[in-house]
Protein backbone atom coordinates (compact mmCIF):
# COMPACT_ATOMS: atom_id res chain seq x y z
CA UNK A 1 0.00 0.00 0.00
CA UNK A 2 2.58 2.84 0.45
CA UNK A 3 4.42 1.81 -2.83
CA UNK A 4 0.69 2.74 -4.33
CA UNK A 5 0.70 5.31 -2.13
CA UNK A 6 4.03 6.95 -3.29
CA UNK A 7 3.42 6.08 -7.25
CA UNK A 8 0.16 7.97 -7.12
CA UNK A 9 1.69 11.29 -4.99
CA UNK A 10 4.42 11.38 -7.61
CA UNK A 11 1.99 11.54 -9.87
CA UNK A 12 0.41 14.35 -8.74
CA UNK A 13 -2.63 13.03 -7.08
CA UNK A 14 -3.41 14.00 -3.59
CA UNK A 15 -3.28 11.16 -1.07
CA UNK A 16 -4.28 10.38 2.64
CA UNK A 17 -4.50 7.06 4.50
CA UNK A 18 -4.09 5.65 7.91
CA UNK A 19 -1.82 2.67 9.62
CA UNK A 20 -1.74 1.20 12.99
CA UNK A 21 1.85 2.48 14.30
CA UNK A 22 3.75 5.01 12.73
CA UNK A 23 6.88 3.86 10.79
CA UNK A 24 9.94 6.01 8.74
CA UNK A 25 7.85 4.87 5.91
CA UNK A 26 4.70 6.50 7.06
CA UNK A 27 7.74 9.30 7.40
CA UNK A 28 8.45 9.07 3.74
CA UNK A 29 5.14 9.07 2.64
CA UNK A 30 4.44 12.55 4.63
CA UNK A 31 7.15 13.81 3.09
CA UNK A 32 6.18 13.63 -0.38
CA UNK A 33 2.78 15.33 0.74
CA UNK A 34 0.50 12.32 1.87
CA UNK A 35 -1.73 12.75 4.89
CA UNK A 36 -1.03 9.90 7.24
CA UNK A 37 -3.19 9.73 10.34
CA UNK A 38 -2.26 7.47 13.20
CA UNK A 39 -5.20 5.11 14.15
CA UNK A 40 -8.34 4.47 11.68
CA UNK A 41 -11.39 6.55 12.31
CA UNK A 42 -14.16 7.09 10.45
CA UNK A 43 -13.49 10.77 10.38
CA UNK A 44 -10.53 10.16 8.53
CA UNK A 45 -12.25 9.32 5.20
CA UNK A 46 -12.89 12.62 3.17
CA UNK A 47 -16.22 12.99 1.66
CA UNK A 48 -15.01 13.23 -1.98
CA UNK A 49 -12.58 10.15 -1.87
CA UNK A 50 -11.79 7.27 -4.20
CA UNK A 51 -11.21 4.73 -1.34
CA UNK A 52 -8.45 2.30 -1.59
CA UNK A 53 -7.98 -0.75 0.68
CA UNK A 54 -5.99 -4.24 0.63
CA UNK A 55 -7.82 -7.48 1.54
CA UNK A 56 -6.41 -7.64 5.16
CA UNK A 57 -8.85 -4.34 5.79
CA UNK A 58 -12.24 -6.10 6.99
CA UNK A 59 -15.16 -5.05 6.25
CA UNK A 60 -16.12 -3.61 10.36
CA UNK A 61 -12.76 -1.71 9.60
CA UNK A 62 -14.54 2.06 10.41
CA UNK A 63 -13.06 3.47 7.40
CA UNK A 64 -14.67 1.08 5.57
CA UNK A 65 -18.04 1.27 7.06
CA UNK A 66 -17.41 5.07 6.49
CA UNK A 67 -16.85 5.01 2.74
CA UNK A 68 -20.01 3.22 2.42
CA UNK A 69 -22.14 5.46 4.72
CA UNK A 70 -20.95 8.36 1.79
CA UNK A 71 -21.36 6.07 -0.97
CA UNK A 72 -18.27 5.59 -2.23
CA UNK A 73 -16.60 3.44 -4.48
CA UNK A 74 -14.13 0.87 -2.67
CA UNK A 75 -11.54 -0.07 -5.01
CA UNK A 76 -9.14 -3.50 -4.18
CA UNK A 77 -5.30 -2.34 -4.39
CA UNK A 78 -5.00 -4.43 -7.32
CA UNK A 79 -7.23 -2.45 -9.19
CA UNK A 80 -4.88 0.90 -8.28
CA UNK A 81 -1.80 -1.22 -9.47
CA UNK A 82 -3.83 -2.85 -12.84
CA UNK A 83 -5.13 0.69 -13.41
CA UNK A 84 -1.18 2.08 -12.97
CA UNK A 85 0.46 -0.69 -15.43
CA UNK A 86 -1.80 0.47 -18.52
CA UNK A 87 0.08 3.86 -17.88
CA UNK A 88 1.66 3.08 -21.49
CA UNK A 89 4.84 1.35 -20.28
CA UNK A 90 6.28 -1.67 -20.89
CA UNK A 91 4.90 -3.95 -18.34
CA UNK A 92 6.73 -6.73 -16.62
CA UNK A 93 5.40 -8.46 -14.17
CA UNK A 94 6.97 -11.47 -11.48
CA UNK A 95 4.70 -13.96 -9.74
CA UNK A 96 4.35 -17.02 -7.82
CA UNK A 97 4.53 -18.61 -4.33
CA UNK A 98 8.08 -17.55 -3.59
CA UNK A 99 10.38 -14.90 -4.74
CA UNK A 100 8.30 -12.44 -6.38
CA UNK A 101 9.66 -9.64 -4.34
CA UNK A 102 13.12 -10.53 -4.82
CA UNK A 103 12.23 -10.88 -8.55
CA UNK A 104 10.79 -7.49 -8.71
CA UNK A 105 12.79 -5.69 -7.42
CA UNK A 106 15.99 -7.49 -8.90
CA UNK A 107 15.12 -6.20 -12.00
CA UNK A 108 13.83 -2.45 -10.92
CA UNK A 109 17.30 -2.48 -9.61
CA UNK A 110 19.47 -3.78 -12.64
CA UNK A 111 17.21 -1.48 -14.72
CA UNK A 112 17.77 1.38 -12.28
CA UNK A 113 20.98 0.76 -12.27
CA UNK A 114 21.84 0.22 -16.01
CA UNK A 115 20.17 3.84 -16.18
CA UNK A 116 16.77 2.71 -18.04
CA UNK A 117 14.94 4.80 -15.45
CA UNK A 118 12.08 2.02 -14.87
CA UNK A 119 8.76 3.03 -13.50
CA UNK A 120 7.99 0.12 -10.97
CA UNK A 121 6.07 -0.86 -7.41
CA UNK A 122 7.22 -4.14 -5.68
CA UNK A 123 6.66 -5.88 -2.04
CA UNK A 124 9.53 -4.61 -0.32
CA UNK A 125 12.21 -1.79 0.18
CA UNK A 126 15.57 -2.13 -2.21
CA UNK A 127 17.97 -1.74 0.51
CA UNK A 128 20.53 0.03 -2.67
CA UNK A 129 17.49 1.92 -3.44
CA UNK A 130 15.96 2.44 0.00
CA UNK A 131 12.62 2.54 -1.69
CA UNK A 132 9.86 -0.04 -2.80
CA UNK A 133 8.33 2.38 -5.70
CA UNK A 134 9.49 5.19 -8.37
CA UNK A 135 7.58 6.80 -11.36
CA UNK A 136 9.78 7.75 -13.93
CA UNK A 137 9.69 8.58 -17.75
CA UNK A 138 11.45 5.55 -18.99
CA UNK A 139 10.28 2.71 -21.04
CA UNK A 140 9.70 -0.13 -18.10
CA UNK A 141 7.10 -0.58 -15.72
CA UNK A 142 7.77 -3.20 -12.95
CA UNK A 143 5.51 -5.01 -10.36
CA UNK A 144 4.74 -7.87 -7.97
CA UNK A 145 1.96 -9.61 -8.85
CA UNK A 146 0.29 -10.76 -5.34
CA UNK A 147 -1.40 -14.22 -6.18
CA UNK A 148 -2.67 -14.69 -2.56
CA UNK A 149 -6.33 -13.34 -3.17
CA UNK A 150 -6.76 -14.69 -6.73
CA UNK A 151 -6.55 -10.67 -8.07
CA UNK A 152 -3.64 -11.92 -10.33
CA UNK A 153 -6.39 -12.61 -12.57
CA UNK A 154 -6.67 -7.90 -13.62
CA UNK A 155 -3.29 -7.94 -14.63
CA UNK A 156 -1.88 -7.92 -18.18
CA UNK A 157 2.18 -7.95 -18.24
CA UNK A 158 3.89 -7.96 -21.46
CA UNK A 159 6.25 -10.82 -19.96
CA UNK A 160 5.63 -12.46 -17.03
CA UNK A 161 7.55 -14.42 -14.60
CA UNK A 162 6.02 -17.37 -12.66
CA UNK A 163 8.53 -18.46 -10.40
CA UNK A 164 6.74 -21.49 -8.99
CA UNK A 165 3.74 -22.45 -7.22
CA UNK A 166 2.64 -24.60 -4.57
CA UNK A 167 -0.02 -24.91 -1.85
CA UNK A 168 -0.06 -21.24 0.15
CA UNK A 169 -2.95 -18.64 1.09
CA UNK A 170 -5.60 -21.74 1.79
CA UNK A 171 -7.69 -19.46 3.47
CA UNK A 172 -8.32 -18.34 0.34
CA UNK A 173 -7.96 -21.25 -2.03
CA UNK A 174 -10.27 -23.68 -0.42
CA UNK A 175 -9.27 -26.20 -2.86
CA UNK A 176 -5.22 -25.71 -2.36
CA UNK A 177 -3.07 -26.24 -5.34
CA UNK A 178 -6.06 -26.92 -7.90
CA UNK A 179 -7.37 -23.92 -7.14
CA UNK A 180 -3.92 -21.95 -7.71
CA UNK A 181 -3.47 -23.75 -10.90
CA UNK A 182 -7.08 -22.36 -12.25
CA UNK A 183 -6.62 -19.12 -10.65
CA UNK A 184 -3.13 -18.80 -12.78
CA UNK A 185 -4.71 -20.45 -16.00
CA UNK A 186 -7.72 -17.96 -16.17
CA UNK A 187 -4.83 -15.47 -15.52
CA UNK A 188 -2.73 -16.62 -18.53
CA UNK A 189 -5.69 -16.66 -20.59
CA UNK A 190 -6.24 -13.24 -19.80
CA UNK A 191 -2.88 -11.50 -21.26
CA UNK A 192 -2.20 -10.44 -24.86
CA UNK A 193 -1.28 -13.44 -27.45
CA UNK A 194 1.75 -11.46 -27.90
CA UNK A 195 2.37 -11.75 -24.40
CA UNK A 196 5.49 -14.16 -22.73
CA UNK A 197 5.02 -16.35 -19.76
CA UNK A 198 8.64 -17.13 -18.39
CA UNK A 199 7.76 -20.74 -16.13
CA UNK A 200 10.17 -22.59 -13.94
CA UNK A 201 10.79 -25.65 -15.51
CA UNK A 202 11.84 -27.18 -12.49
CA UNK A 203 8.78 -26.99 -10.79
CA UNK A 204 5.58 -29.18 -11.36
CA UNK A 205 2.83 -27.24 -11.03
CA UNK A 206 3.99 -24.37 -13.18
CA UNK A 207 4.93 -26.83 -16.05
CA UNK A 208 1.36 -28.11 -15.97
CA UNK A 209 0.09 -24.80 -16.88
CA UNK A 210 -0.96 -24.75 -20.47
CA UNK A 211 -0.41 -21.80 -23.16
CA UNK A 212 1.78 -21.54 -26.17
CA UNK A 213 2.97 -17.95 -24.75
CA UNK A 214 5.67 -19.99 -22.03
CA UNK A 215 8.87 -20.01 -22.27
CA UNK A 216 10.78 -21.87 -19.35
CA UNK A 217 13.74 -21.60 -17.06
CA UNK A 218 15.80 -24.18 -15.14
CA UNK A 219 18.56 -26.46 -14.44
CA UNK A 220 18.40 -28.32 -17.40
CA UNK A 221 16.36 -28.87 -20.83
CA UNK A 222 15.01 -25.50 -20.72
CA UNK A 223 14.84 -22.28 -23.11
CA UNK A 224 16.95 -20.06 -20.32
CA UNK A 225 19.46 -22.81 -18.49
CA UNK A 226 21.71 -22.31 -15.71
CA UNK A 227 25.16 -24.44 -16.28
CA UNK A 228 27.78 -24.64 -14.53
CA UNK A 229 26.95 -22.96 -11.15
CA UNK A 230 29.62 -22.28 -9.07
CA UNK A 231 28.28 -21.86 -4.68
CA UNK A 232 31.69 -19.56 -3.35
CA UNK A 233 31.79 -18.46 0.33
CA UNK A 234 31.27 -14.70 -1.19
CA UNK A 235 29.04 -15.19 -4.07
CA UNK A 236 27.21 -17.07 -6.80
CA UNK A 237 28.38 -17.73 -10.52
CA UNK A 238 26.53 -19.80 -13.32
CA UNK A 239 26.58 -19.60 -17.40
CA UNK A 240 23.05 -18.87 -19.27
CA UNK A 241 22.14 -20.88 -22.39
CA UNK A 242 19.34 -19.77 -24.27
CA UNK A 243 17.77 -21.95 -25.93
CA UNK A 244 20.92 -24.29 -26.27
CA UNK A 245 23.38 -21.41 -27.28
CA UNK A 246 25.71 -19.50 -24.43
CA UNK A 247 24.57 -16.44 -23.47
CA UNK A 248 26.43 -14.97 -20.83
CA UNK A 249 27.84 -15.59 -17.51
CA UNK A 250 26.90 -14.11 -14.60
CA UNK A 251 27.86 -13.51 -10.75
CA UNK A 252 25.28 -12.63 -8.15
CA UNK A 253 26.24 -12.13 -4.43
CA UNK A 254 23.06 -13.71 -3.02
CA UNK A 255 23.33 -16.83 -0.77
CA UNK A 256 21.35 -20.17 -2.06
CA UNK A 257 19.86 -22.22 -5.29
CA UNK A 258 16.69 -20.07 -4.42
CA UNK A 259 18.16 -16.91 -6.02
CA UNK A 260 20.14 -18.55 -8.71
CA UNK A 261 16.38 -19.25 -9.67
CA UNK A 262 15.56 -15.98 -9.17
CA UNK A 263 18.45 -14.18 -11.35
CA UNK A 264 17.96 -16.59 -13.82
CA UNK A 265 14.38 -15.38 -14.19
CA UNK A 266 14.96 -11.58 -14.12
CA UNK A 267 17.84 -12.31 -16.53
CA UNK A 268 15.51 -14.22 -19.27
CA UNK A 269 12.58 -11.57 -18.55
CA UNK A 270 14.44 -8.71 -19.84
CA UNK A 271 16.14 -10.38 -22.26
CA UNK A 272 12.63 -11.26 -23.49
CA UNK A 273 12.17 -7.46 -23.39
CA UNK A 274 14.89 -6.71 -25.06
CA UNK A 275 16.88 -5.54 -22.25
CA UNK A 276 20.57 -5.01 -23.72
CA UNK A 277 22.16 -7.61 -21.31
CA UNK A 278 25.45 -6.14 -21.33
CA UNK A 279 24.28 -3.13 -19.61
CA UNK A 280 22.23 -4.63 -16.92
CA UNK A 281 24.78 -7.59 -16.63
CA UNK A 282 27.60 -5.92 -14.05
CA UNK A 283 24.21 -4.91 -11.75
CA UNK A 284 23.36 -8.36 -11.09
CA UNK A 285 26.62 -9.29 -8.49
CA UNK A 286 25.76 -5.60 -6.72
CA UNK A 287 22.05 -7.09 -5.43
CA UNK A 288 22.64 -7.72 -2.12
CA UNK A 289 18.64 -8.73 -1.99
CA UNK A 290 15.41 -7.17 -0.74
CA UNK A 291 14.78 -5.82 2.99
CA UNK A 292 13.43 -9.15 5.02
CA UNK A 293 15.22 -11.59 2.80
CA UNK A 294 17.75 -12.75 4.51
CA UNK A 295 18.87 -9.62 5.70
CA UNK A 296 21.37 -8.96 8.32
CA UNK A 297 20.00 -6.98 10.91
CA UNK A 298 22.42 -6.93 14.03
CA UNK A 299 25.80 -8.08 14.83
CA UNK A 300 26.83 -7.76 18.63
CA UNK A 301 29.45 -9.64 20.70
CA UNK A 302 30.73 -11.64 18.07
CA UNK A 303 26.60 -12.83 17.52
CA UNK A 304 24.83 -12.14 14.05
CA UNK A 305 21.41 -11.90 13.58
CA UNK A 306 19.55 -12.02 10.50
CA UNK A 307 15.57 -10.95 9.66
CA UNK A 308 13.71 -12.62 7.03
CA UNK A 309 10.41 -12.47 5.70
CA UNK A 310 9.88 -16.41 5.13
CA UNK A 311 5.95 -17.65 6.75
CA UNK A 312 6.08 -20.68 4.40
CA UNK A 313 7.99 -24.12 4.71
CA UNK A 314 9.47 -23.65 1.33
CA UNK A 315 10.68 -20.25 2.17
CA UNK A 316 12.16 -21.36 4.88
CA UNK A 317 14.06 -24.45 4.11
CA UNK A 318 15.66 -22.04 1.37
CA UNK A 319 16.06 -19.34 3.75
CA UNK A 320 17.83 -21.78 6.59
CA UNK A 321 19.89 -23.46 3.09
CA UNK A 322 21.29 -20.10 3.03
CA UNK A 323 23.29 -21.23 5.96
CA UNK A 324 25.46 -23.19 4.14
CA UNK A 325 28.92 -22.85 4.60
CA UNK A 326 28.81 -20.74 7.75
CA UNK A 327 31.16 -23.39 9.25
CA UNK A 328 31.73 -23.05 13.19
CA UNK A 329 28.22 -21.29 13.73
CA UNK A 330 25.86 -22.20 15.74
CA UNK A 331 22.41 -21.45 13.93
CA UNK A 332 19.37 -20.76 16.49
CA UNK A 333 16.23 -20.14 13.87
CA UNK A 334 13.52 -18.16 15.72
CA UNK A 335 10.18 -18.93 14.17
CA UNK A 336 6.89 -16.70 14.03
CA UNK A 337 4.21 -18.59 12.57
CA UNK A 338 2.02 -16.07 10.66
CA UNK A 339 -1.63 -17.11 10.73
CA UNK A 340 -3.79 -19.76 12.33
CA UNK A 341 -4.96 -21.15 9.17
CA UNK A 342 -1.45 -21.29 7.38
CA UNK A 343 0.08 -23.45 10.71
CA UNK A 344 -3.40 -25.44 10.31
CA UNK A 345 -2.92 -26.33 6.56
CA UNK A 346 1.07 -26.91 6.69
CA UNK A 347 1.26 -27.72 10.21
CA UNK A 348 3.77 -31.30 9.01
CA UNK A 349 5.07 -29.16 6.25
CA UNK A 350 6.64 -27.04 8.48
CA UNK A 351 7.48 -29.75 10.79
CA UNK A 352 9.98 -30.24 8.46
CA UNK A 353 11.22 -27.47 7.14
CA UNK A 354 13.81 -26.64 10.04
CA UNK A 355 16.67 -29.34 9.01
CA UNK A 356 20.47 -27.77 8.98
CA UNK A 357 19.96 -25.49 12.18
CA UNK A 358 21.16 -26.22 15.61
CA UNK A 359 17.89 -24.77 18.00
CA UNK A 360 14.56 -24.04 16.82
CA UNK A 361 12.53 -20.85 18.82
CA UNK A 362 8.92 -20.46 18.22
CA UNK A 363 7.09 -17.66 19.08
CA UNK A 364 2.86 -16.81 19.63
CA UNK A 365 1.13 -16.93 16.45
CA UNK A 366 1.01 -13.77 14.71
CA UNK A 367 -2.62 -13.69 13.87
CA UNK A 368 -2.56 -11.42 11.30
CA UNK A 369 -6.75 -10.20 11.69
CA UNK A 370 -7.40 -14.24 11.97
CA UNK A 371 -9.24 -15.72 14.92
CA UNK A 372 -7.67 -18.43 17.02
CA UNK A 373 -8.42 -22.09 16.28
CA UNK A 374 -8.61 -24.80 18.75
CA UNK A 375 -5.44 -26.99 19.23
CA UNK A 376 -3.68 -24.77 16.23
CA UNK A 377 -0.93 -23.02 18.77
CA UNK A 378 2.65 -22.71 18.99
CA UNK A 379 2.88 -24.52 21.92
CA UNK A 380 1.10 -27.74 20.48
CA UNK A 381 3.64 -27.37 17.41
CA UNK A 382 6.78 -26.99 19.57
CA UNK A 383 5.84 -30.79 21.81
CA UNK A 384 5.43 -32.00 17.88
CA UNK A 385 8.61 -30.28 16.37
CA UNK A 386 10.37 -31.74 19.52
CA UNK A 387 9.43 -35.57 18.13
CA UNK A 388 10.33 -34.37 14.51
CA UNK A 389 14.06 -33.57 14.76
CA UNK A 390 16.59 -34.52 17.43
CA UNK A 391 17.42 -30.73 18.32
CA UNK A 392 16.17 -28.46 21.22
CA UNK A 393 13.44 -26.76 20.80
CA UNK A 394 11.67 -23.71 22.87
CA UNK A 395 8.76 -22.05 22.85
CA UNK A 396 8.45 -18.52 23.90
CA UNK A 397 5.44 -17.47 25.22
CA UNK A 398 4.47 -13.53 25.12
CA UNK A 399 5.87 -10.26 22.92
CA UNK A 400 8.72 -10.42 20.49
CA UNK A 401 10.55 -7.94 23.48
CA UNK A 402 9.93 -11.01 25.74
CA UNK A 403 10.94 -13.32 23.26
CA UNK A 404 14.22 -11.43 23.12
CA UNK A 405 14.62 -11.27 27.03
CA UNK A 406 14.48 -15.15 26.92
CA UNK A 407 17.12 -15.79 24.53
CA UNK A 408 19.17 -12.41 25.00
CA UNK A 409 21.23 -13.83 28.36
CA UNK A 410 21.94 -17.70 26.59
CA UNK A 411 23.74 -15.96 23.49
CA UNK A 412 27.29 -16.61 22.82
CA UNK A 413 29.95 -15.83 20.39
CA UNK A 414 29.35 -17.36 17.07
CA UNK A 415 25.49 -17.47 17.37
CA UNK A 416 23.83 -16.86 14.29
CA UNK A 417 20.32 -15.92 14.79
CA UNK A 418 17.59 -16.05 12.36
CA UNK A 419 14.16 -14.26 13.02
CA UNK A 420 11.77 -15.99 10.53
CA UNK A 421 8.46 -15.04 9.52
CA UNK A 422 6.13 -11.64 7.63
CA UNK A 423 4.95 -10.43 11.52
CA UNK A 424 6.36 -8.98 14.62
CA UNK A 425 9.56 -10.70 14.36
CA UNK A 426 11.35 -8.22 12.33
CA UNK A 427 11.45 -6.65 15.51
CA UNK A 428 14.05 -9.13 16.87
CA UNK A 429 17.46 -7.84 16.08
CA UNK A 430 16.03 -4.25 17.46
CA UNK A 431 15.23 -5.65 20.96
CA UNK A 432 18.29 -7.79 21.19
CA UNK A 433 20.57 -4.62 20.36
CA UNK A 434 18.91 -2.55 23.05
CA UNK A 435 19.30 -5.64 25.06
CA UNK A 436 23.16 -5.29 24.60
CA UNK A 437 23.05 -1.80 24.68
CA UNK A 438 21.65 -2.31 28.34
CA UNK A 439 24.02 -4.70 29.68
CA UNK A 440 26.93 -2.89 28.17
CA UNK A 441 25.88 -0.17 30.11
CA UNK A 442 25.55 -2.07 33.31
CA UNK A 443 28.78 -3.22 32.72
CA UNK A 444 30.11 0.11 32.68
Amino acid sequence: MSGLAKYLLENGCEVSGSDIVDSKYIQKLRDLGATVYIGQKAENVPSDAIVVASTAIRDDNPEMIRARELGLKVYHRSDILAEISKWGKFFLGYSGTHGKTTTSGLSSYVLEKGGFKPSYVVGGIIPELGINAHSQDGKFFCAELDESDGTIVKYCPNVCVINNLEADHLDFYKDGLKSILETFEKFISNIPENSVVLVNKDCQATMSLHSHKTLTFGMQDADYTAVNIDFKPDCTTFDIYYKGEFLTDLKIILRGKHNVYNALSVFASLHQAGVDINTVKPHFETFSGMGRRFQKAAEFNGITVYDDYAHHPTEIKATLSSTEGMSGKHIIAVFQPHRFTRLKNLWNEFLDAFSGVDKVVVTDVYAASEDTIDGINSENFVNDLSKRINIPCEYIKGSISDVAKTLYPELKKDDVVIGLGAGTITNLSKELLNLNKEAVGVGN
